[in-house]
């Protein structure tokens, strides 16, 4: 059987507003059968979520998988903090950066990879209102530009 490569289930647009994102790195999902039926149509919300390290484990919570609608009893909470799988020393290393920095770890994606559940996330450095303010006049002088030559290749 032949796995197209990745599908998108969620993506965090609020997190690269808000965040500096340095490193990206991937991690396995630990999820029940309903969950993942449920990830598979696309109920998913990570806009809320965050990433916590916890002796040794690395976490996501506030991550919404909607109760999949032919689960009955085996659906679980919908909030239920859910375990990432990840390296050993990938995860001493995001402990060690959020320890000694004021940073942060957000889940940025969620995606299917070869029939795998993934989270993408990200080490991330908050943005003050005035890097927020710049990010969106650059954003919007490059949609200008955009618009000028497609006007002008008319």
């Amino acid at each position: 059987m032949k796995h197209e490569g990745i599908k998108l289930v969620a993506n965090n647009k609020k997190a690269y507003h808000d965040y500096f994102i340095l490193e990206k790195y991937e991690a396995g999902l630990e999820l029940t059968g309903t969950e993942v039926k449920s990830l598979r149509a696309g109920k998913c919300s990570i806009k809320e979520a965050y990433v916590r390290v916890e002796n040794g484990e690395i976490f996501v919570v506030g991550m919404n998988i909607s109760p999949y609608e032919q689960g009955n009893i085996f659906n679980t909470d919908p909030l239920r903090v859910k375990k990432l799988l990840m390296h050993k020393a990938e995860i001493a290393k995001l402990a060690g950066q959020i320890a000694e920095k004021t940073m942060t770890i957000m889940p940025l994606q969620v995606y299917f990879k070869n029939g795998r559940a993934k989270l993408e996330i990200g080490l991330a450095k908050g943005k003050k209102l005035y890097d927020k303010r710049e990010d969106m006049a650059k954003r919007d002088a490059k949609r200008d530009i955009e618009r000028a030559l497609k006007m002008r290749n008319k």
